[in-house]
């Protein structure tokens, strides 16, 4: 399906199978020397497919196209080597395409896979969860010479717009939105969604990834924003959903801190089976596998935040780490 948007701007809807966040939008911009592609999908059949006929649709030649990825995940970037042509761009922040690299490469891993083991994710589920996990089944597979990287406040301009880049951490190290100041418009990616909330996990190298998020949407408030574009769902109110945001994160934050309260010395993963989630699940023990793992990802982010200004403690022994309130 195609939306459009403004004058030679256009939504593709990407379908996204398998995954509960249903479907990508991608956007599209045309102009006269040059043509922008913003965000693609995971690399498989159904999003590929999509995503072609909507640019054969919409006219688009790939010897005019760059490619703009919003952030790393797989989800945005992993089509990018089937709609990148020889001799054309694919842009992402400085900071996630060190990452991106890092993961194609295998890097982050075994460190990864250590860290959620010695917080109390089962080896045994994790193991399961790594072979079968989609955000790497289908994910990007791309050169890195290819890619070139952005700061914030960096600009790309195609046809009549200017898109600068907000750099916005937290749902990645590298995180990043792009506002067009003559449109009072936003593409926000994951960093604003609207009926969904943006999943904030504990990064390796960064010590208070939802800290970084929350100072993110934040600075986000500054812009005055009249249309917000998302990468999934629907947009809504910029201003008022940020507000939200930062609101259901100080409720997580207390509760986090009182599970940690209740039950000094457990362990990261016990406190994520304790949270409240919104999922069509009766019971921690019937979680879909990927879903306890992004769970996880998400309650240590909490818990880092709260570790980092001295509300709790973290004590390490034998390899396992369990949590106690602060004194």
């Amino acid at each position: 399906m195609i939306e459009r948007i403004m004058d030679d701007f256009y939504r593709i809807s990407v379908p996204l199978p398998q995954n509960p966040l249903k479907e990508l939008n991608s956007y599209f911009i045309r102009g006269d020397d040059r043509e922008l592609l913003i965000d693609l999908g995971f690399r498989m059949h159904a999003c590929r497919e999509a995503l072609e006929e909507g640019l054969a649709e919409l006219g688009s030649r790939p010897e005019k196209r760059d490619i703009l990825l919003t952030h790393l995940h797989a989800d945005h970037s992993g089509l990018v080597s089937d709609f990148i042509a020889p001799g054309r761009h694919v842009f992402i922040s400085d900071i996630d395409l060190e990452y991106l690299m890092r993961i194609i490469s295998g890097d982050t891993r075994g460190a990864l896979h250590r860290r959620f083991t010695s917080e109390g994710f089962p080896d045994e589920l994790l193991t399961r969860i790594e072979k079968n996990n989609l955000t790497r089944i289908y994910a990007l597979n791309v050169d890195g010479a290819r890619c070139q990287g952005l700061q914030d406040g960096d600009e790309i301009r195609v046809g009549n717009y200017c898109l600068k880049t907000v750099l916005v951490p937290g749902h990645t190290p590298g995180n990043t939105m792009f506002w067009l100041e003559e449109q009072k418009t936003m593409i926000t990616g994951d960093h604003v969604l609207f009926d969904i909330t943006p999943n904030i996990t504990a990064w390796m190298g960064v010590d208070d990834s939802l800290g970084d998020y929350l100072d993110s949407l934040q600075k986000s408030l500054g812009y005055p924003v009249e249309l917000s574009l998302p990468s999934h769902r629907k947009p809504g109110a910029y201003h008022e959903r940020i507000r939200e945001l930062l609101a259901h994160h100080e409720r997580r934050i207390g509760q986090v801190q009182d599970i940690i309260g209740a039950n000094p010395g457990i362990s990261a993963y016990e406190a994520a089976s304790r949270m409240t989630w919104k999922i069509r699940a009766k019971s921690w023990g019937t979680f879909p596998p990927t879903q306890k793992w992004f769970a996880m990802g998400e309650c240590l982010s909490h818990l880092d935040y709260l570790r980092v200004r001295g509300k709790i403690r973290r004590v390490e022994a034998d390899g396992a780490c369990i949590y106690y309130p602060a004194g």
